[in-house]
């Protein structure tokens, strides 16, 4: 399966990208990095500079179409920097919209809100945003992982970095699930 990873141009916490990314290799899928612009994410520790990733492809010349699936990896600004542009959160509701699986950790939840996506929708996050997913028509649990098929498709979150390993595993679940159904 082909994963799209969405992230912007800086301000991804870079375990939050490249754990889920190496689960998705090693259980055998195609995970593509996916940005705003071309040229190379600014990856972050916290608050400061970690590495740099090669964009893969830019979300405006991408669709939903392509891949079987969508992480979404944390960072404070990163989904932040994600919600404010229209191509990328037009992608992410592309995802919902089509019953394609969605994985989101820490703040990346950010970018739900903004594509109108957690209404109705059993999710968690980091605790800061609790209150905009509930302001957004969701349900917010504390939970390390949390597993909704509340839609039309089924989404995965995760609180934050401590929560990886399960995340990791849900979320691979759930996308193999998926693509055996279609």
């Amino acid at each position: 399966m082909r994963i799209a990873f969405l992230t912007a141009p800086e301000g991804v916490e870079q375990v939050e990208l490249t754990e889920p990314w190496q689960a998705a290799l090693a259980a055998g899928h195609d995970p593509v990095l996916v940005s705003t612009e071309s040229g190379q994410v600014q990856a972050f520790h916290h608050l400061d500079k970690a590495d740099t990733f090669t964009v893969d492809e830019v979300v405006e010349d991408v669709s939903a179409e392509s891949f079987g699936g969508l992480v979404l990896p944390g960072g404070v600004a990163n989904p932040d920097f994600l919600r404010m542009n229209d191509k990328a959160v037009a992608f992410v509701k592309d995802f919902f919209e089509q019953g394609r699986p969605v994985a989101a950790i820490c703040h990346a939840p950010w970018t739900l809100v903004e594509a109108d996506v957690v209404r109705d929708r059993h999710l968690t996050s980091w605790p800061s945003l609790r209150t905009d997913i509930l302001n957004a028509g969701g349900t917010w649990v504390d939970e390390q992982v949390k597993i909704c098929d509340h839609g039309a498709n089924k989404l995965v979150t995760s609180r934050k970095p401590d929560d990886l390993k399960a995340f990791c595993e849900a979320f691979l679940d759930v996308f193999e699930e998926e693509a055996a159904g279609r």
